[in-house]
């Protein structure tokens, strides 16, 4: 699938009709399909809109995507960035037109989503051995010459049981031994010995080929530069230890990948020192939490705080809920809550209040706590605030914003609506 294939299905976003499913849409919507209602151009503000309802900055997204392919030409890295941050088909399609090489993924349903709408290079970040889910790959591969599937393998059990699976079709599966991060880290190999025998796992058999060694930075144990630049240099050391030992004689070019939202700066730097192997290496980056950003939790991790010479990202999430009770000068409560707001690593910070049309910063305001529909917000002697009031705030954790909206309207500085992004979760 391509591009021109993705057509339909993405049309097909823009058919879907407006009903009760969406949160914060205008109840006059009903009916209207989301490309009628695209066309009308909303305010937000004005035009009928409720809370709470989150939002997407048109030019902070616009702003990310041009600076991380930037970044990725600069430093000679190719790109495919998780898809599992937005689950959203029209933004994987704007970070393929930002000259992503494909899109990252962790589990099948993510893969069926992307294949539906017309992702023909997935990399699935994962040992993948569900039956079910691995004849579904081959099925795509047999039918899909096109397609590019390359997933994690990290042992013996686990190569046994895709091969398992596989024999009988028609293409190979591609598979990165994935190295562990350390001790007590995630998943992946824990020593380079133990890569070993994963590939040699795979040389054994028919359905799996060896493609290039993989892993995740993100998980090295009291992470900081000097232990994140030490682990990246075993994984490339490794990649030449397999290419050095023949390993990769069935493809036309290694895979080495890593790369997470908070140490891509480390990667960069480890992968231009790759040394020449026999076969050209793609340089795969998956960093996913860009698209949006935010305004905590990646916002003080970013290597762009690091090598600020190299730009900066743009937090385009904001949250709007109403103050529907202020119940003494020091408390107040919104209509937004656990439902509506990630709070698995901070909590929702208070930016901006609007009243009559007018915006202004929310001094004195504070998000103390969520209960699942409601923000608690402590508020200072300096804090102008009343019952119907909005409160726009800043969120922390793209992944866990995201997947708590099915329809994200995307917002213009002066509150016009100009897309609106599906997600599948």
């Amino acid at each position: 699938m391509s591009a021109e294939t993705a057509a339909a299905p993405l049309a097909a976003l823009a058919a879907e009709r407006v009903d009760h499913r969406f949160k914060g849409l205008p109840p006059d919507a009903d009916g209207l399909s989301v490309g009628e209602l695209t066309a009308q151009r909303r305010n937000l503000f004005t035009d009928g809109f409720g809370t709470p309802v989150l939002t997407l900055s048109a030019e902070r997204l616009t702003h990310n995507l041009e600076l991380m392919e930037t970044y990725a030409t600069r430093h000679g890295l190719a790109f495919a960035p998780h898809g599992k941050t937005s689950m959203a088909p029209r933004l994987f399609w704007r970070q393929i037109e930002h000259g992503a090489w494909g899109i990252t993924l962790a589990v099948p349903h993510q893969v069926r989503v992307a294949r539906e709408f017309g992702i023909d290079r997935i990399f699935l970040a994962n040992e993948l051995v569900d039956p079910a889910a691995l004849r579904w790959i081959a099925s795509e591969l047999a039918a899909d010459p096109d397609f590019t599937f390359v997933c994690y393998v990290d042992s013996v059990r686990g190569v046994e049981l895709m091969d398992a699976a596989l024999r009988g079709c028609a293409r190979p599966v591609d598979v990165v031994v994935e190295l562990a991060a350390g001790a007590g880290a995630r998943t992946g190999a824990r020593t380079e010995e133990e890569c070993a025998a994963v590939a040699d796992a795979v040389a054994a058999t028919g359905t799996l080929r060896l493609a290039g060694v993989a892993g995740y930075e993100g998980e090295v144990p009291d992470a900081n530069p000097e232990r994140v630049h030490a682990w990246l240099r075993r994984l490339t050391a490794l990649a030449a230890d397999f290419d050095g030992a023949g390993r990769f004689k069935d493809v036309d070019t290694i895979v080495v990948s890593a790369g997470g939202s908070a140490w891509f700066d480390a990667v960069a730097d480890v992968f231009a020192e790759i040394p020449r192997l026999s076969l050209p290496v793609l340089k795969l980056l998956r960093s996913g939490a860009y698209v949006s950003h935010d305004d905590g939790h990646y916002r003080r991790l970013t290597p762009f705080v690091r090598v600020p010479g190299e730009g900066a990202l743009h937090p385009a999430f904001r949250l709007w809920s109403q103050v529907v009770s202020r119940p003494s000068p020091e408390q107040a409560f919104t209509n937004a809550g656990k439902r509506d707001a990630a709070h698995d690593l901070d909590l929702p910070c208070a930016q901006v209040v609007r009243r009559d049309g007018t915006e202004r910063p929310a001094a004195g305001i504070e998000v103390t706590r969520l209960s699942d529909q409601h923000a608690w917000l402590s508020t200072a002697p300096e804090a102008d605030l009343e019952v119907g009031d909005w409160v726009g705030m800043g969120l922390s954790h793209p992944c866990t914003s995201f997947d708590k909206w099915q329809l994200i309207p995307l917002v213009e500085a002066d509150g016009t609506v100009v897309d609106y992004i599906r997600t599948f979760f």
